[in-house]
């Protein structure tokens, strides 16, 4: 297994870990894949696939592993578990340097329900002793216009309350820069943000402008939060989960502007409108 290369991406079938792979692997680095599904594995030069889960993590997967880029896992109940299993099992391989991606508000109270799993995850990676880098994204500026609803209608308790949101490709970016020189970013906490906070109207606004439509925001209570989302017959946390991406901004948890994507890449943070108007029409 020490033939196999030194720097393993997880998250590589998904947005983020593959856009990473794919720079990393365009820019000469050997590459370990760890994917759940072979068959979607990328085909990169000099990248070599493994089957690996967070919660089943063969020894082999990480052996001789001394970088490793952790995209946060898909969310779902057990995820804290699941990654707590998978940070202990790369602290057992040996693994030198994690580079895991979190949450901009990760806190053990934070709002967001889910940014309390980041900050638990966090806390897991500093306790095992390895050297890490945690990048702290904001609201995806991506899934914007899916948060629309019937009539084009953005609806949640934001209230007046801003966020930073951030494109999934510049998240990526600032991941291939720092794992292409993780020493650099030893200790490091980085905080994504787009380059300005945003309302809820704000944003509806900027998709009617760039899109041509009529999208707007309505200001749920919570009470009409929670009725609304019952169509949907999910659990429990997965409610809370939704409700509280508008709560949190509704609280000015999410607001703050970092300049970290330019401080770490050279090039500045991309807008909602930007991203918007580079979409694909077809």
């Amino acid at each position: 297994m020490s033939s196999l290369p030194t720097t393993a991406v997880t998250g590589s079938t998904g947005f983020v870990g593959g856009a990473v792979a794919r720079s990393l692997a365009a820019d000469g680095t050997p590459l370990r894949l760890l994917v759940r599904d072979l068959s979607r594995a990328p085909q990169l030069p000099g990248a070599v696939a493994l089957q690996s889960t967070y919660a089943q993590t063969p020894a082999e997967a990480l052996a001789g592993v001394e970088t490793l880029f952790m995209v946060s896992a898909a969310e779902n109940e057990s995820r804290r578990d699941e990654h707590f299993t998978f940070v202990d099992a790369a602290t057992a391989a040996g693994v030198k340097h994690i580079v895991y991606t979190s949450f901009v508000g990760a806190s053990p109270d934070c709002t967001f329900t889910l940014g309390r799993d980041h900050f638990a995850t966090e806390q897991r990676i500093i306790d095992s002793g390895m050297d890490y880098t945690f990048l702290r994204d904001n609201f995806y500026a991506d899934f914007m216009p899916m948060m629309m609803g019937e009539g084009d209608v953005i609806r949640g308790p934001a209230g007046d309350g801003r966020a930073a949101i951030v494109t999934r490709a510049d998240v990526a970016r600032v991941a291939a820069t720092v794992l292409a020189d993780v020493a650099s970013h030893r200790g490091a906490t980085y905080n994504l943000t787009g380059p300005e906070a945003l309302t809820m109207a704000e944003v509806a606004a900027v998709i009617s402008e760039v899109r041509g439509i009529s999208a707007s925001f309505y200001d749920e209570t919570l009470a009409e939060a929670h009725e609304s989302r019952k169509k949907w017959n999910a659990p429990d946390w997965q409610v809370e989960a939704w409700v509280s991406t508008y709560t949190s901004i509704a609280n000015g948890e999410l607001q703050a502007v970092s300049p970290d994507i330019e401080r770490v890449t050279g090039r500045p943070a991309t807008s909602l409108a930007e991203f918007l108007r580079a979409e694909p029409t077809a």
